[in-house]
C-alpha cells in the first residue's frame, strides 16, 4: 500500500496526504496514536474490553492451573503410603481392645503406639517403627476377621505423622515406646484376664486373605458375657448379600427402635436400627447375618400391623449401618438409632440358645414364657389391654417349676397378634418377692387353634430352661 503522508516536523499537528489510500494521523506523544486504514480497526472501548477479557481468561486459567496443582499434591495423600495404618472394625461384635489390636499387628513389625476410637462406630491408628512394617500388616490383615465372622479390618494408610497417647489405657490407647507391659484389660472390658483371646499367628503361606483363614485371626475370647456373644453367624466379606434389610409401612407417629426388634429379634441377633429421616416410616436394620434377613424377608415381607398397612422388607445395598452419634428423635420422643450387640434379649447368641428357637410364621396365637409364677389369666389380659392390644383368649401351661410360668395368648387376627409382639414382647412384669422384674417373652405359636396349641406345647421348643429358672434382671430395652 503506499505511503501518502507522515510527520516529520516536532512541533506540528500532525501531516494529511491525499489519495484514496489509507490516512494515517499520527499526533504527539506515544501513547495517543490513531491509526485508520483501510481496514477497520477496533475502537478504544473494544480494545479496553478485550483487555479485561484476556485478563479474566488469564485469571481463571491461573485458578485452574492452581486448583489441579492442588490436586495433584492432594491427591498422593489418600493413598501415600505410611508407617501408621488406620484400622475400621466392621461388626465389632466383641470388644476391640489394645491388647487386642497388639497381638494381631506385631507379628508383622514393632508396634510404637495404638489409639483406639469410637466416633465413627470403632477405628484405631497404629502406629509402627517403619514404613515396611506398616506395609507388611496391611498386606496380610486387610479384609480379614478378627474373630470368625465378625470384627472384619479395612485397613487404610492414615495421614498423620506421628500418633500422641496422653495416658496409657487397655482400652483406648498405649504407648509401648514409655511401657513394653502388655496391658491388662479394664473393668469395662468383656472377658478378665485368664480369658484373653488366643491369637492365631498368621504366615504368607496360610494367611492370603479371609478366605484362607475362615476360623478368623483370633479364637472367641472366653468368659465373654452372654450379650457380647457372637451369634451363631455373621457376614462374611465377600458375600453377594449383607446382613441390612430395609423396612418400610411403619407407623411413624407409633414406630420406634425397640417396637422394631421385638418384631425382628424371633428371626436372628439384630446389631442396630436406625430410623430415616428423609423417609417416614422406614428404618434400617442391621441383624446377625444375611440369613437372618433373609428369613425376615419370607416371613414378615407384606404382613399387616395392626390397623395401619403392611410392612415391606428387602436386603440393603449396604454391607453394614454406622454408628449414629446424635440421632434424632422419633414422634415418641425416642432416639432414631440404637446399639443392640450387647442386648440379652438377642435369642441366638450362642448355637445352644438358637438350637431352642424354631422360626415359625406370624400367626394370631403367641407363646409366652418367663413371666411371674403367679401371674393369673385375667392380669395377663389386663396387661394387653393396658397396651391397646385386646387378645381374645389366655391358656396357662402348668407350672413346671415355680420361679416362671408360661402359656399361649389369641389375638382376633394376625395383625393384632404381629401389633402385640411389637408392643409387649420383652415387657417387665413385677412379681411378688422378686427384686428385679420378669421380662416378658414372646413368640408366634405353630398351631391354628388355641386346642392345637395346648396339645403341641411341648413340642414348640420355645420354652427356655434358662429363662424358666430365675427371672431376667435386664430392664426393658
Amino acid at each position: 500500500m503506499p505511503y501518502n503522508g507522515a510527520s516529520n516536523g516536532s512541533g506540528g499537528g500532525g501531516a494529511t496526504g491525499g489519495g484514496g489510500g489509507a490516512t494515517i494521523v499520527v499526533t504527539e506523544g506515544p501513547q495517543n496514536k490513531k491509526i485508520r486504514t483501510g481496514v477497520q480497526q477496533p475502537g478504544e472501548n473494544d480494545v479496553h474490553m478485550h483487555a479485561r477479557s484476556t485478563q479474566q481468561q488469564n485469571q481463571q486459567q491461573a485458578l485452574m492451573n492452581k486448583s489441579n496443582d492442588d490436586l495433584r499434591r492432594k491427591r498422593p495423600e489418600t493413598t501415600r503410603p505410611n508407617h501408621i495404618l488406620l484400622f475400621t472394625i466392621i461388626n465389632p461384635f466383641y470388644p476391640i481392645t489394645v491388647d487386642v489390636l497388639h497381638k494381631i499387628c506385631h507379628p508383622h513389625g514393632q508396634v510404637l503406639r495404638i489409639v483406639i476410637f469410637k466416633k465413627n462406630g470403632v477405628q484405631a491408628m497404629v502406629e509402627f517403627d517403619n514404613l515396611d512394617a506398616a506395609t507388611r500388616a496391611r498386606e496380610n490383615l486387610n479384609g480379614a476377621d478378627i474373630y470368625a465372622g465378625c470384627c472384619t479390618l479395612k485397613i487404610d494408610y492414615a495421614k498423620p505423622e506421628k500418633l500422641n497417647v496422653y495416658k496409657n489405657e487397655p482400652d483406648t490407647s498405649w504407648d509401648y515406646t514409655l511401657s513394653t507391659e502388655p496391658p491388662l484389660l479394664g473393668p469395662g472390658a468383656a472377658f478378665p484376664p485368664f480369658g484373653a483371646p488366643e491369637y492365631h499367628p498368621t504366615t504368607p503361606e496360610n494367611w492370603k486373605g479371609a478366605a484362607i483363614h475362615p476360623t478368623g485371626l483370633m479364637k472367641e475370647p472366653a468368659g465373654v458375657v452372654a450379650g457380647r456373644n457372637a451369634p451363631v453367624a455373621f457376614t462374611q466379606q465377600g458375600q453377594a448379600q449383607g446382613a441390612v434389610m430395609m423396612v418400610y409401612g411403619l407407623d411413624h407417629d407409633t414406630s420406634n427402635t425397640d417396637k422394631l426388634f421385638n418384631l425382628v429379634c424371633l428371626y436372628g441377633n439384630v446389631a442396630r436400627i436406625k430410623f430415616l429421616k428423609t423417609k417416614e416410616g422406614t428404618a434400617m436394620v442391621q441383624m446377625g447375618d444375611s440369613v437372618a434377613v433373609e428369613r425376615c424377608v419370607q416371613h414378615l415381607n407384606n404382613i399387616p400391623v395392626g390397623t395401619g398397612g403392611k410392612i415391606q422388607i428387602a436386603f440393603s445395598k449396604q454391607n453394614f449401618l454406622s454408628e449414629v452419634i446424635n440421632p434424632f428423635l422419633l414422634p415418641d420422643h425416642s432416639p432414631s438409632f440404637k446399639e443392640y450387640t450387647g442386648s440379652k434379649n438377642n435369642r441366638f447368641l450362642s448355637p445352644a440358645q438358637a438350637s431352642k428357637n424354631r422360626i415359625q410364621p406370624p400367626s394370631k396365637i403367641l407363646h409366652f414364657f418367663n413371666t411371674p409364677p403367679g401371674l393369673t389369666e385375667d392380669q395377663l389380659i389386663g396387661i394387653f389391654n393396658i397396651k391397646d392390644v385386646p387378645a381374645t383368649s389366655v391358656r396357662l401351661f402348668p407350672l413346671k417349676t415355680e420361679r416362671s410360668s408360661s402359656g399361649l395368648i389369641e389375638f382376633p387376627n394376625i395383625s393384632q397378634a404381629v401389633l402385640a409382639i411389637m408392643k409387649c414382647n420383652h415387657l417387665p412384669i413385677e412379681g411378688k418377692g422378686t427384686k428385679f422384674p420378669f421380662i416378658m417373652k414372646l413368640c408366634f405359636s405353630s398351631s391354628k387353634s388355641m386346642n392345637g396349641a395346648w396339645n403341641n406345647a411341648t413340642s414348640e421348643g420355645m420354652i427356655e430352661k434358662e429363662n424358666e429358672v430365675e427371672p431376667k434382671v435386664e430392664i426393658y430395652n
